[in-house]
């Protein structure tokens, strides 16, 4: 799941589960089905969930007959709603502002660190290089440095907002991360197959088809944040988001999840020293990333994401088994939206792509 570190970003995200309503009247807390939580997030903005007002009439219509309490109470989010997109919220111009900063860093990205003529990547891995002759070290230690700067810009990403705004520190953690993926990701390909070989699986009968479906797979566990594309490129004010529903109903960490996935795969696959120094530095990263994450959000929403930790897990699917997250008689239609079916669509493209990926990494000479 290399390719899903050069994603950071924003197909745009939609309201919450349930579109607010504006309100003019005093709805007491108690319509919201956390009370005081749910009152602090809604209205001091003035606006109250549609979910909490059907949630508030079944309380004062009470529970009809033969229905029990718990059948009659809608299931209600605290958090946002994965992955949504609304065609007709959408402004051609915003996407056009899009695609220009888009081939702005392109260009950028290619003359000041990629083309080794005037980019400085070349130097940097030589640098990485100089370390030890060893492709395992140098292709962890690539990892580790990556790993630093992404999650200490991360974890510096409140005060930093504060500091300079949230579109210039978006700016400041696209343009120091992006490089660093590049150089890694580059560096992994042309030396993947230059460790000592541990094991040879790739002419055992259904070897292939395994590390193609589980990589396909993988990438359906990117973080909802990702398909937040106007967000990641600063069209939109970049915003630190609160999911709970599609893929956050069966792990609250798909990231580390869909990186585990694709790091074993392909290290089946590969069988060798230098697959296993990558994939121990790409797990590591996401693991912490899990205390990370879940410590960033508990600062910033508070008792919100002690509710959403708690009807959520880690390990995928562990808080539907014991009961903690019901999921809905129509949760296939959470996955039945645009940002997943150009995952669909990228991830095909991405596979068929290889080659040309290998010969220009190859080019490179990295």
């Amino acid at each position: 799941m290399a390719t899903s570190l050069l994603l950071s970003s924003s197909f745009p995200s939609s309201s919450p589960l349930s579109q607010p309503r504006r309100t003019t009247s005093n709805v007491p807390t108690s319509c919201f089905p956390y009370g005081r939580i749910s009152a602090k997030l809604f209205l001091k903005s003035g606006y109250v969930p549609l979910c909490s007002v059907r949630f508030c009439r079944r309380i004062m219509a009470g529970t009809s007959i033969g229905e029990t309490e718990e059948e009659s109470v809608e299931p209600v989010t605290v958090g946002e709603d994965s992955a949504a997109f609304d065609l007709g919220q959408q402004k051609i111009s915003s996407w056009i502002y899009f695609g220009g900063i888009l081939g702005v860093v392109l260009f950028l990205l290619d003359v000041v660190w990629i083309d080794n003529s005037t980019g400085f990547s070349k130097d940097f891995i030589a640098a990485v290089s100089g370390v030890s002759e060893s492709h395992e070290v140098v292709m962890l230690t690539l990892t580790v440095i990556f790993a630093i700067v992404h999650s200490g810009l991360a974890s510096l990403r409140d005060s930093g907002e504060k500091l300079i705004g949230e579109r210039a520190f978006r700016v400041l953690f696209a343009g120091t991360s992006l490089p660093l993926v590049v150089s890694t990701v580059v560096y992994f390909i042309n030396h993947r197959y230059d460790g000592m070989q541990l094991w040879q699986l790739q002419s055992v009968p259904g070897i292939h088809q395994l590390v193609w479906f589980s990589s396909f797979v993988s990438f359906f566990f990117l973080y909802p944040s990702t398909f937040n594309l106007l967000e990641v490129a600063a069209v939109d004010k970049p915003k630190m988001h609160l999911w709970e529903t599609g893929i956050i109903r069966i792990t609250r960490h798909p990231q580390m999840v869909g990186q585990v996935i694709w790091c074993v795969a392909h290290t089946i696959w590969i069988g060798n020293s230098v697959a296993v120094a990558a994939s121990i530095g790409l797990i590591g990263h996401h693991l912490f990333g899990v205390w990370n994450g879940d410590r960033r959000l508990a600062a910033r929403y508070g008792e919100a994401f002690d509710h959403v930790k708690r009807r959520t897990s880690i390990i995928p699917f562990a808080a539907v088994l014991d009961g903690r997250q019901k999921l809905p008689q129509d949760y296939y239609k959470e996955f039945l939206r645009l940002p997943y079916l150009s995952i669909t669509m990228l991830t095909l493209g991405a596979y068929l792509a290889h080659p040309l990926m290998q010969v220009a990494s190859f080019r490179l000479h990295w």
